[in-house]
């Protein structure tokens, strides 16, 4: 789980561990935003700002790690 990042310009590999039935409305766009878009999906974003502010919003639905 995501906890506590920030901002940096390390690149992050998120994956959706959890779906989104019956999370907040907030939580869904935040996740469809960051380009997720069904369990086990995962993308590669910079952790700047907006993606780590994105992240700390939905901490219980995504995996969080350094890219590689």
């Amino acid at each position: 789980m995501a906890k506590n990042l920030v901002p940096s310009d390390a690149k992050l590999e998120i994956t959706q561990i959890k779906g989104v039935i019956g999370v907040k409305q907030n939580q869904r766009e935040t996740l469809r935003s960051l380009g997720l878009k069904r369990i086990g999906h995962s993308v590669v974003r910079t952790a700047d700002a907006v993606t780590v502010g994105m992240l700390n919003t939905v901490p219980h639905l995504v995996n969080v790690e350094e890219a590689k």
